[in-house]
């Protein structure tokens, strides 16, 4: 018979001379031996403080890279820290490391959202950041492979490419292309077009990780071999940076064209830019006319045609015949054809509007058009519209959504064929491939970026012209009601600006060329084969991984 006290060594040991038996007592402690939850989150949260908190400080400093601070030098350091940083790690801890990269990169970049709310700001910066958690993932994963610097930078075009095309057609800011608008990978544009400024920019900052890690391996065993590894990484990252250097970027022309642009300006900025009805419109009208009397008296030369931007005209001026009367007398003032940037109300689909270019004549009044192909989902146009304007209100504020246009921008304004292209537009290769595809012998982005001022997103956007003018061996004259307006060579020179929030015209001679760049002619194939590339790699570490750990239990039985 049991005593009824625990004070036997069976009791105290919880075994009996037949062997062990559970405790009866309830919330009895673990082992000593086996840590409790606590414990094991703690030594997580040890092991991983370091190196999170240095993937927060590179990808401050990957934002640091893009415009308008414009240190693109940074974009080759974080490429090189994220890669160190999941050099080695499971997939899962690659992708908890590309997130908390990912995230500070997307706030610093997209902060000038916050004019619409700093919860915007922040909750597409971690929809972005997901992305890049993706590519932590099959970083860590590659980075066991033979050549891990060349399956990275084939990764991060992946990345880029599901960016810009998911969700809802894709967010293509951020792209490691378009913090190098003005750096030594600036021409391979014209090879490969972004993707391949991507992949080279990439591919540097790997080999720069492949040469640091080989110079750590030299403290405790310093070898020869992993010396000449470090010299041969740092050797192919010089090459392929300075590589761009040696591709040629045409600008020659056989014809040219004198061209103005408008930039009218708006009352404010922010959200409530438009001001009264007709305001911006007569800032345009009111700047041409003045344009017109300089030429009359003999101050400017008088230009082939004249660039207004998006949404000069504020009122649908096949609506409001006071709008279409204030266009066509400026237009008649200055005595060429004018390109308008104005909102038309769809002809059939009530609720809907057109984001058009027109072609406005001083003889024929309005003529051929081109509609925005791509409206930016929940600025322009809200999906889900009746379920969550219910539980966000402010997508009230976005009364109409805009009908997506079905061809490409190409319009003969005076004696230019012109490739119209409207703001964020410029941010995605098929558009504006397919517009030079189609025979547009300069560009033309017309934008209206007034929501924006002095936030930085302006000098972004500029920075994207700056790319597809070497891209595609085309001027591009970036029209602004606001600012930035601006002219950019074929060779990605900035020759005419107007600063943000100041009246003013540009008129500049601008070269029309028929010559198409390499990147023209091959088109998104190397984007394709990069990303396809990248995505195999992926699946190479894990059947490697995977028949690693089968040779391994086998030893072991």
């Amino acid at each position: 018979m049991p005593s009824g006290s625990d004070t036997t060594e069976e009791a105290v040991s919880g075994t009996t001379p037949d062997g062990p038996v559970p405790s009866a007592r309830t919330g009895a402690t673990a082992p000593p031996g086996r840590p409790g939850r606590a414990r094991r989150l703690l030594a997580l949260v040890r092991r991983e403080v370091l190196r999170t908190g240095l993937a927060v400080v590179f990808g401050v400093a990957l934002g640091l890279a893009f415009p308008p601070y414009d240190l693109w030098p940074l974009s080759l350091v974080a490429v090189a820290a994220l890669s160190l940083l999941t050099r080695g790690r499971t997939a899962r801890q690659g992708a908890w490391t590309g997130l908390v990269f990912g995230l500070p990169f997307f706030l610093i970049l997209l902060k000038w959202l916050h004019v619409v709310g700093w919860d915007a700001v922040v909750g597409l910066s971690f929809a972005e950041a997901l992305f890049v958690a993706l590519l932590g993932a099959g970083l860590a994963l590659t980075s066991r492979l033979p050549a891990w610097p060349l399956w990275a930078a084939c990764l991060w075009v992946a990345e880029e490419w599901a960016r810009d095309r998911l969700p809802f057609g894709g967010f293509p800011w951020g792209r490691l292309a378009f913090a190098n608008t003005g750096s030594p990978f600036t021409p391979l544009a014209a090879l490969g077009g972004a993707p391949l400024v991507t992949f080279a920019v990439a591919l540097s900052g790997a080999l720069l990780a492949a040469c640091a890690a080989a110079l750590w391996g030299l403290r405790g065993n310093g070898t020869v071999r992993r010396a000449v590894a470090a010299l041969e990484a740092f050797g192919l990252a010089a090459a392929v940076t300075l590589a761009g250097l040696l591709v040629p970027v045409p600008t020659k022309a056989d014809d040219s064209v004198d061209i103005a642009v408008v930039q009218g300006n708006v009352q404010q900025a922010g959200m409530d830019f438009l001001g009264r009805p007709m305001k911006i419109l007569d800032n345009h009208a009111t700047a041409t006319e003045q344009l017109a009397a300089d030429i009359k008296a003999g101050r400017a030369k008088k230009p082939d045609l004249v660039i207004w931007p998006e949404n000069s005209s504020d009122l649908d001026p096949f609506q409001y015949p006071q709008a279409y009367d204030r266009i066509d007398e400026a237009v008649k003032a200055i005595g060429v054809p004018v390109l308008v940037g104005a909102l038309v109300d769809h002809p059939s689909k009530k609720g809907y509007v057109f984001n058009e270019g027109i072609v406005w004549d001083p003889k024929k009044g309005p003529g051929a058009s081109y509609t925005k192909q791509h409206p930016v989902p929940f600025g322009e146009y809200v999906p889900f519209r009746e379920q969550l304007s219910k539980i966000i209100t402010r997508f009230q504020r976005v009364p109409r959504d805009f009908y997506p246009g079905d061809h490409t921008g190409l319009l003969h304004v005076g004696p230019a064929k012109l490739g119209d292209v409207i703001c964020f537009e410029v941010a995605y290769d098929e558009i504006v491939h397919d517009t030079v595809g189609a025979g547009a012998r300069a560009l033309v982005i017309q934008t209206n970026n007034a929501t924006y001022g002095r936030t930085g997103q302006p000098e972004q956007q500029l920075a994207m012209s700056k790319l597809r003018a070497v891209e595609h061996g085309r001027a591009v004259v970036t029209a602004a009601t606001s600012g930035i307006s601006a002219v950019v060579a074929p060779d990605g020179r900035i020759t005419h600006r107007i600063p943000e929030f100041t009246q003013g015209v540009v008129s500049a001679r601008i070269p029309l060329r028929d010559e198409t760049t390499l990147a023209d002619r091959v088109g998104a194939a190397p984007e394709w084969a990069l990303a396809i590339v990248g995505l195999l790699s992926c699946a190479a570490a894990v059947i490697a991984g995977r028949r690693g750990r089968t040779k391994d239990e086998k030893g072991q039985q």
